[in-house]
């Protein structure tokens, strides 16, 4: 039963993330902390490594053929993340599960007021 709401879980997320780019963080570590009860560590960690494979590839294919993606954006926006992946969890691992839950609530949440009140 766990291992089918996991794949729901991943649907889930991969239709919203098709949908409207959204997924890893904004779906995927709240479910798995408060639907399945991981800590904020082990959900963060978990969430990271499902991004290795080249999971998005055929959402990535589909916005490409319809003229929605610039790969010199992307390449060096990877560059960034894969460096900064690394800095991000040389901290996060050594902060207390209960202050980086707060951090990642609160990121959430400024980014929803940004994108529900932007101009």
């Amino acid at each position: 039963m766990t291992i089918f709401l996991y794949l729901l879980l991943g649907i889930t997320a991969g239709v919203f993330s098709g949908l409207v780019g959204i997924g890893g963080a904004s779906i995927i570590i709240p479910a798995l902390v408060l639907g399945f009860g991981l800590s904020q560590h082990l959900a963060q960690g978990t969430a990271l490594a499902l991004m290795v494979p080249p999971i998005g590839l055929l959402a990535a294919w589909t916005y490409y053929k319809s003229g929605f993606v610039d790969f010199k954006i992307a390449a060096f926006i990877c560059i960034g993340f894969f460096i900064g992946g690394l800095v991000g969890a040389k901290f996060a691992v050594v902060i207390p599960e209960a202050i980086i839950r707060k951090i990642f609530g609160v990121v959430l949440f400024i980014v929803s007021l940004r994108m529900i009140f932007a101009k």
